[in-house]
Formats: C-alpha cells, sequence, structure tokens
C-alpha cells in the first residue's frame, strides 16, 4: 500500500472553515478520481499552534501506478482549486510512502 501524506498548517483564522472545505469537498473530490481506497486525517498535537494548527492528510493507494497516475492527471488541477481558495492562507507539503508492515 502506498500512503500519500500531505502536511498542512492553516492560519488560525481559517482553520474551521478550511478543515470543513477539506471534509466536504476537498478530499470528496480527492476520492472521486478512484485512485485512492482510503484516507484518514489528523490534527498534530505538541506543535507550535501560535501560526495554527497543523493538520496530516493520509491517502492509500493500492499502488505507485494510481499514485503517480493521480499526480499526474489530477493533482494539479486540485492545487490550483486549494490555492484559489485559500491563497496563502495555508503551507503544505507531501511526502508518500509504502506500508512495510500492517497495524498490528
Amino acid at each position: 500500500m502506498i500512503v500519500c501524506n500531505f502536511t498542512i498548517k492553516v492560519q488560525d483564522r481559517l482553520a474551521d472553515q478550511w478543515l470543513d472545505w477539506a471534509l466536504r469537498e476537498h478530499i470528496p473530490a480527492i476520492l472521486s478520481t478512484g485512485l485512492f481506497e482510503g484516507y484518514r486525517i489528523h490534527r498534530l498535537l505538541d506543535q507550535d499552534e501560535s501560526e495554527g494548527p497543523t493538520f496530516v492528510l493520509q491517502l492509500h493507494a493500492s499502488s505507485l501506478d494510481e499514485y503517480q497516475h493521480y499526480r499526474e492527471r489530477f493533482a494539479p488541477a486540485l492545487q490550483q482549486d486549494a490555492l484559489n481558495k485559500w491563497g496563502a492562507g495555508f503551507i503544505a507539503f507531501r511526502t508518500v510512502m509504502e506500508l512495510i508492515s500492517p497495524p498490528g
């Protein structure tokens, strides 16, 4: 399994609206590509939140090919949508991981 991990720091004044948008619009749009099996979203704890909270969105793909297809075909438009909506109200970076051992 491939885990695409997005870490997003959101300005405090936008955090509630951003999270609502992510859950109602952005994540469903990503999942509608059919290239991810599911997701988890977390809020980082024990972090400096003076500039706002940090969220982690993890998307699960069955193969690296599916992730690459998403990145090439769908990611640019979805990233642009986020920039158009939130501008400089957030910063994000992505890491991609391969699951070696299931939980347990």
